[in-house]
């Protein structure tokens, strides 16, 4: 049975996450399985890396997605010579006062754009690392704690590489999921340009619902049950990238914990209180496929990430359908 969100008769969970997949998708048309992706992470309380060519909507999707949900929002265009300060925030003397006063950056909101990520420096790239993986940011030797929920929505464009510092390992290694929403096919960009006549969708986006409601989301979402058979298949999938000949660098014990975090969001979007191995398999490629590193050789037979998970799943024994305690 769905939980509820208040423990009683109620909207539950399951049916809060349809809501705002289905206000996503009256702005961003034709996508399911990638706006599904977007409030799966938003669900398991992670980071999405959006990466795709520009103009199909990345930026538009985390707009939406953070309408969606009545929390506070700002965006960060990041350009080479963006500062961390300017992520951050700074500490500045006040004269009256006598005293140093910390003003916040950007990335004090509860969902934050990162826009074109890759185009900033690795200095100011590390900036958002404390942010992402403790919810806390240091400026000048002073902790301060970040809003629940807090989520960064990262974008950047794959194609163009001048004037672009790829994201490190660790960085990668934050984000929960890594979606493509690649281009709409010509009865959708049709259906984009009839929308966009008179005004802009987004403009008429309200939001559906409140920062508590998806704080009691994202702990339902942690309750649900994961049988250990699936434990150990979600370690499987990952301890197999490890020794595929293919790679170079497996996934780690935080995409472990990753996918299984995922499996749990996508249950509760399915109406379930238990996940199966369906949910672990449908979400492998979007969460671990950012944190794997390919041999030279791979790539230079245009092997991949996804083909290497897709294999894995397809030799991999599925555990048997008892997947409720």
């Amino acid at each position: 049975m769905p939980r509820s969100l208040n423990g009683q008769a109620g909207t539950s969970a399951s049916d809060l996450l349809q809501s705002i997949r289905e206000n996503v998708e009256k702005v961003v048309f034709g996508k399911r399985q990638e706006v599904e992706l977007a409030v799966i992470g938003l669900a398991a309380h992670g980071h999405l890396l959006i990466e795709d060519v520009p103009g199909v909507g990345k930026t538009v999707l985390a707009r939406t997605l953070a309408r969606s949900i009545g929390c506070s929002f700002k965006r960060i265009q990041f350009t080479p010579d963006l500062l961390p300060s300017d992520v951050t925030g700074v500490s500045i003397f006040n004269q009256q006062t006598r005293e140093f006063e910390f003003r916040p950056g950007p990335i004090v909101a509860q969902v934050v754009l990162a826009d074109e990520i890759n185009r900033a420096t690795p200095k100011t790239q590390s900036a958002l690392l404390e942010a992402m993986d403790e919810r806390q940011i240091t400026v000048d030797g002073e902790t301060y704690h970040l809003p629940t929920p807090f989520m960064v929505l990262a974008t950047q464009n794959p194609i163009e590489y001048e004037g672009t510092f790829p994201l490190p390992e660790a960085q990668l290694d934050r984000f929960l999921l890594r979606i493509r929403l690649g281009y709409p096919s010509p009865e959708q960009e049709v259906a984009v340009l009839e929308a966009q006549t008179l005004r802009h969708p987004l403009e008429d986006i309200q939001s559906v619902a409140t920062v508590a409601e998806l704080a009691r989301c994202q702990q339902a979402v942690r309750e649900i049950h994961v049988n250990a058979l699936l434990h150990r298949y979600t370690v499987g999938v990952s301890v197999a990238t490890r020794s595929h000949p293919d790679v170079y660098l497996g996934a780690s014990p935080r995409g472990s914990l990753a996918l299984m975090r995922a499996a749990q969001a996508r249950a509760l979007l399915c109406g379930r209180d238990y996940v199966i191995p369906d949910d672990v398999k449908a979400l492998a490629v979007a969460v671990l496929s950012h944190r794997i590193i390919m041999n030279p050789e791979a790539r230079m037979r245009d092997a991949t990430a996804a083909g290497v998970i897709a294999e894995i799943l397809a030799q991999l024994p599925v555990p048997g359908n008892r997947v409720a305690a």
